[in-house]
């Protein structure tokens, strides 16, 4: 009994040996940092200051109440994350199934689709703004067509759908991948059964397929979601906010505030808030696909 209890102590001893540093790694990294920021945004900061004026919520009030910005880089956010969500998902899928079927040229579609993700979004943006700037500006004038000629980084729309696709166009292939390796993962007896019965080609993929990519859709949607919400790095490099900050996302507007404007205390306060939504909405779309999972 002794030599029993005292094998479960050394297994503990020796766990909590082996976790220690992880543990104390995982709280300088995230916890403490994070307890800091909770603190920060409560504060008047210029990030300079040995000694930030303690303001209580007035900062988050100010966010809710007075901020133009915010508001307009929270509705930008709000419509770019829906879009992007549905469109890259929907290309996606429907690209996946092309390429799962028995092509010869399969092999070089699937790394032509996913080497612009190995790409930075920052580099793909300036190559973007080139392309944009001067690549449309040669082919409008040797082709005489007038949408080439269009003003894609100076108008507001035209900026929004050029953010837009140009997030889509590096990151399809990631969630490609992911669906290709879903579809790789449906029983092929399923789909021959269903074709004896006389289920057509739609028939088998809404009936079949679909409900059986619940996970790869699950995930897809997941860091999708994630990527949207935190949108920066392309309208950095894409716009910088431009036209007269019609595309700030709240991401790019905390950049804005904390290291332009040097309002340290306030952009925590609003990346708190960011924070906040994205983990509010992510456990909200888990939960709810997790549970369509388990329907299909």
């Amino acid at each position: 009994m002794l030599k029993t209890l005292g094998r479960r102590w050394r297994e503990k001893l020796d766990f909590g040996l082996f976790t220690l540093p992880v543990l104390i790694c995982i709280a300088v990294a995230f916890y403490i940092p994070f307890v800091m920021t909770i603190r920060y945004s409560m504060t008047k900061w210029n990030g300079i200051s040995k000694h930030p004026k303690f303001v209580g919520l007035d900062n988050f009030q100010q966010i809710f109440t007075g901020d133009s910005n915010f508001s307009s880089s929270a509705w930008f956010t709000i419509k770019y994350a829906v879009l992007y969500i549905v469109i890259v998902n929907v290309l996606a899928i429907l690209l996946a199934v092309l390429l799962d079927m028995k092509l010869k040229s399969t092999s070089w579609l699937r790394a032509a689709f996913f080497i612009p993700y190995i790409l930075s979004l920052v580099i793909v943006g300036f190559i973007w703004k080139f392309i944009f700037m001067q690549g449309f500006n040669s082919l409008g004038e040797s082709t005489g067509w007038s949408f080439f000629g269009l003003s894609w980084l100076g108008t507001p729309g035209l900026a929004f759908i050029s953010i837009l696709g140009v997030s889509i166009w590096q990151s399809i292939g990631f969630y490609l991948v992911i669906y290709i390796a879903g579809l790789q993962s449906v029983p092929d007896d399923l789909k021959e059964a269903a074709t004896v019965d006389g289920a057509g080609a739609m028939r088998r993929f809404f009936s079949i397929t679909l409900p059986l990519l619940a996970p790869s859709i699950t995930i897809s949607v997941f860091m999708a979601l994630t990527n949207s919400i935190k949108v920066f790095d392309v309208i950095l490099s894409l716009t910088g906010g431009g036209p007269g900050g019609t595309t700030y996302s709240i991401a790019y507007d905390i950049y804005r505030d904390t290291f332009q404007n040097n309002l340290y205390g306030y952009g925590t306060a609003k990346a708190l808030i960011l924070f906040v939504a994205v983990l509010v909405v992510t456990i909200i779309q888990l939960t709810v696909f997790k549970r369509r999972e388990v329907e299909a």
